[in-house]
């Protein structure tokens, strides 16, 4: 970039969408030198802070804790009142400062980021419409996040449903809630909802959370299924209908109904593309990225997070953007971009190395492949399984504790390249597995990372003994 095009431009890089991932590339590009505007249209912290991760989590662990307490003799003796949820949506309130983004505006301000209010349209290249403004950039980067897809369903749309949105900042619990949806948000808040006194329904066309390993949604289903959550696998809505009442009707393929005051659907999202100006630009609505989230066929435009479709979760798009940020610094500065693998400036990790965690009772935590996609991937590879209720540290950690894990193995180059776990807590397992992953740790070394007794980090030696010595 020379000196005359720095003059013309208000600022350096323009970052689209004020949510956690926009926040890290505004951040990073920021703390490298170069000036950043940041745009948001509605709250600062986006669907993270408000709407998703971290009201979902409030929401949930005020049941995980009771039930924690009645897994464990000589507590749940103790345990003689029920959830209150009046207050835990007021907990729930507090962790989305009760939808005021005042902190994380003076988040924003205090690093040295401009803020736009309003609704942002590309309309050049590296020029950005808010209201009646243009506001001109070298570089360009879309954090715009995912919006829910609402499935085809005959007056779906008309019945006004919850979307995960709606769910997450509910002001009151339905005495009845179907949930249309068997993936992270349809069973996490069936959890939720079924511990604050709602009689909840869980339609899914097909097995819970299908993308995991097989065990994992037969392990959830009956937990759900003992929690009082009444899950029909294969059910599919065919019309809806919401009456005078207020009431919502589910009419099911099979003819049967359902009736309940809430619908939730939750079957799934996708990239929020729409309304940016991309198609008047000649670009594609469904952005593909390098490692540098750089869009094809572009040297100025980047998109990060959700809107890339990479991999549509907060961490993973925070991570994104750490690198998108760095890089789009240098190139701005006109220093060299490191764009081998795991280095400084690329996400490498979203390829094969990816973690999460789903917070339903019990936890779901997985990272890497599964053996199912690396055999798809021609890997040669093993998958051993364990029982964690076997292991002495999960029997002490609840009485009764079910569960289980499995390693995937390639064999040929002898290290993990996936992991999974399910049970109670186990979510404090997954980064070890991650760091293994992505460190391509020997599995002859593993044997010398001796798991504490009596933990429930034991399953690792468990897992090691039944797969056996290299």
């Amino acid at each position: 970039m020379d000196r005359n095009e720095k003059t013309k431009n208000d600022v350096d890089l323009i970052v689209i969408g004020a949510g956690a991932v926009g926040e890290n590339v505004a951040d990073y590009a920021t703390k490298r030198g170069i000036r950043v505007a940041l745009v948001e249209s509605d709250l600062v912290g986006g669907e993270c802070s408000y709407w998703a991760c971290m009201p979902s989590k409030a929401l949930l662990r005020s049941g995980q804790a009771l039930r924690a307490a009645q897994r464990v003799a000589g507590a749940r003796e103790s345990v003689t009142g029920q959830i209150d949820p009046v207050a835990v949506l007021a907990r729930r309130d507090s962790f989305t400062s009760h939808w005021d983004d005042g902190g994380q505006v003076d988040w924003v301000n205090g690093a040295g980021i401009e803020l736009i209010r309003g609704r942002a349209r590309l309309t050049g290249r590296g020029r950005v419409e808010v209201g009646d403004r243009t506001y001109c950039a070298s570089a360009v980067a879309l954090a715009t996040g995912s919006v829910p897809a609402l499935p085809e369903i005959e007056g779906l749309a008309g019945a006004h449903p919850w979307g995960t949105k709606e769910a997450t900042s509910a002001d009151h619990v339905p005495p009845r809630l179907i949930v249309l949806g068997g993936g992270v948000a349809g069973t996490e808040l069936a959890c939720a909802f079924a511990s604050l006194g709602s009689q909840v329904t869980l339609l899914s066309r097909s097995a819970l959370l299908k993308s995991e390993e097989p065990f994992v949604g037969e392990l959830l289903a009956d937990s759900l299924r003992e929690t009082g959550v009444d899950v029909r696998i294969g059910a599919t809505p065919f019309r809806v209908v919401r009456g005078s009442s207020g009431v919502v009707s589910v009419t099911l393929e099979d003819g049967s109904a359902l009736e309940a005051e809430e619908l939730l659907v939750a079957t799934g999202r996708r990239p929020h593309t729409a309304n940016l100006g991309l198609e008047e630009l000649g670009l594609e609505t469904t952005l593909e990225v390098d490692d540098t989230m750089l869009v094809a066929g572009t040297d100025w435009l980047y998109a990060v997070g959700d809107v890339n479709g990479r991999a549509l979760l907060t961490h993973q798009g925070k991570y994104q953007a750490r690198a998108a940020g760095e890089a789009i610094a240098a190139r701005i500065k006109g220093e060299p971009v490191q764009v081998e693998p795991w280095g400084p400036h690329v996400a490498t990790a979203d390829h094969r190395a990816v973690p999460h965690v789903v917070f339903t009772d019990p936890e779901v935590a997985s990272v890497g492949l599964t053996e199912e996609r690396a055999r798809a991937e021609r890997l040669s590879v093993r998958g051993v399984e364990y029982d964690l209720g076997a292991v002495a540290g999960a029997s002490l950690h609840a009485d009764g504790y079910t569960g289980r894990a499995k390693f995937v193995i390639d064999v040929d180059r002898g290290v993990l390249v996936g992991a999974t776990f399910v049970g109670q807590d186990v979510a404090e397992l997954l980064h070890t597995a991650t760091i293994a992953i992505v460190g391509e740790v020997p599995i002859e070394r593993l044997w010398h990372a001796v798991p504490s007794y009596p933990t429930i980090s034991e399953i690792w030696l468990r897992l090691l003994e039944e797969y056996g010595r290299p």
